[in-house]
């Protein structure tokens, strides 16, 4: 029975954005574009920091993967989003559903976790400056990249082989633009207690205690800072974790208002709405954040055009 039940259902519908009919070339053209903007912005980060050699420091290791998990996390779901939006029937198969379910979590994980490992980078810059290069060896920042690819991969997959043994024999509608986690356990009609047990749990490890280290690490700065105090030390400060901060705030102000302070107001618009934020909006940001508040950014970015300006001259 349970395996006849999983065979009704071979695809979901995603019934994706409240748009009206009128407005869907419209919003159709801004979404291209928002896009676009992420992929190439996170490109040129990625390139730039692999072309200029005053780039390769423990802090723009983890901005180049940050760069790189917000170009794979925006390709999750943004290109099945526009297909769809083209599409009478905007469908997507069972297996391409956990498959994008998986993605996004693991894409979504990493880029938590590279912001941990970015927070004690810093913290270590501002508050252990001589020993900065000793702490931050080579060997540690391959090892945090590495141990945040590896937990994020077991997070994703976790959640994913719990969703596949779920059944789905009714509604096959998603009411929303990807195959979100809690909108398919709300279409399953199996037992879901140990997925949203799973869910609690984890979700406390993954994003609860990763933004306690993150808030921990900053008031372990502060506190240096406030130790001596001075206008040079102050700005080095804010010069070295504005770009940082500005994104914590992005990534984590919209994941805890939707989902570690849910309101039985919250609506499905609402929700979709606070989705796109951090789906969309926050890895096509993260470019313009870094490179605009970033000074070496900027100083790379132009050793970088000069240097290619000079080689076209000859």
């Amino acid at each position: 029975m349970t395996g006849r039940n999983q065979t009704v259902i071979s695809e979901f519908l995603l019934l994706g954005l409240p748009i009206e009919s009128e407005q869907q070339n419209l919003f159709y053209a801004l979404f291209l574009a928002m896009y676009l903007t992420t992929i190439l912005g996170n490109l040129i980060i990625i390139v730039l920091i692999r072309l200029d050699s005053h780039l390769h420091t423990p802090m723009y290791l983890f901005l180049s993967n940050l760069s790189f998990s917000d170009l794979c996390f925006s390709s999750v779901t943004m290109p099945k989003l526009l297909q769809n939006m083209l599409s009478q029937v905007p469908s997507i198969p069972y297996a391409g559903c956990l498959t994008q379910m998986y993605f996004f979590l693991f894409f979504g994980d990493m880029e938590i976790f590279l912001l941990v490992a970015m927070a004690y980078d810093r913290y270590v810059a501002i508050c252990f400056p001589l020993r900065y290069s000793t702490i931050m060896s080579s060997k540690l920042c391959v090892s945090l990249v590495v141990l945040s690819w590896v937990l994020t991969t077991f997070h994703a997959l976790l959640h994913t082989l719990l969703m596949a043994k779920l059944c789905f024999c009714g509604d096959n509608m998603i009411p929303h633009f990807f195959c979100d986690m809690s909108a398919l356990l709300k279409l399953s009609c199996s037992d879901t207690r140990a997925n949203e047990l799973v869910i609690f749990i984890m979700g406390g490890l993954i994003l609860v205690l990763p933004f306690l280290l993150i808030i921990l690490s900053y008031a372990q700065i502060v506190s240096s800072i406030f130790k001596v105090p001075s206008a040079r030390s102050i700005h080095k400060a804010f010069s070295t974790c504005g770009s940082h901060l500005s994104v914590v705030s992005l990534c984590y102000g919209t994941v805890i208002g939707l989902y570690l302070c849910p309101s039985i107001s919250n609506s499905t618009v609402k929700e979709i709405a606070m989705a796109m934020m951090y789906t969309v909006v926050t890895p096509m940001l993260n470019p313009f954040i870094y490179s605009l508040r970033n000074r070496e950014m900027k100083r790379a970015l132009r050793r970088v055009f000069c240097r290619k300006k000079i080689l076209f001259c000859l």
